[in-house]
């Protein structure tokens, strides 16, 4: 095992040109200073560059948005609309907890009136 080794390690000095093999995807940006910083980690999802128009009309006329531009706008309308439905929902939860906490809390004192009732000479005192 050592002679193979020796060999192969030989075999490869003598080459001048090398090739490296990645095992891994290497990733170009700094994702740890990016990070930091508080940006994105793909530094074209948000920006002037993403989210401005391409170009402006000299007279002032509103430019149409772009395609991405605009399936970027209906995606967060429609995480927007998710969001008030989702918050609706939590709210009906809650108020529901609250009604069911209240209906257990009364049926449980209804109960307990209706089983403790005073007896023996308790019930002739209270009568008059």
């Amino acid at each position: 095992m050592l002679q193979i080794t020796k060999i192969c390690l030989a075999a490869a000095s003598t080459f001048s040109a090398r090739r490296g093999i990645a095992v891994s995807a290497a990733r170009s940006i700094d994702q740890k200073w990016r990070a930091e910083k508080g940006l994105p980690e793909n530094p074209n999802a948000f920006g002037p560059l993403t989210n401005s128009p391409d170009f402006t009309y000299l007279d002032g006329r509103p430019t149409p948005l772009g395609a991405n531009q605009k399936r970027r706008l209906l995606k967060q309308q429609e995480i927007a609309a998710r969001i008030v439905e989702l918050s609706g929902e939590l709210e009906f939860a809650k108020q529901r907890h609250e009604r069911l906490k209240q209906s257990a809390e009364s049926e449980k004192q209804r109960l307990i009136q209706n089983k403790l009732k005073p007896k023996g000479h308790l019930l002739f005192k209270q009568k008059k």
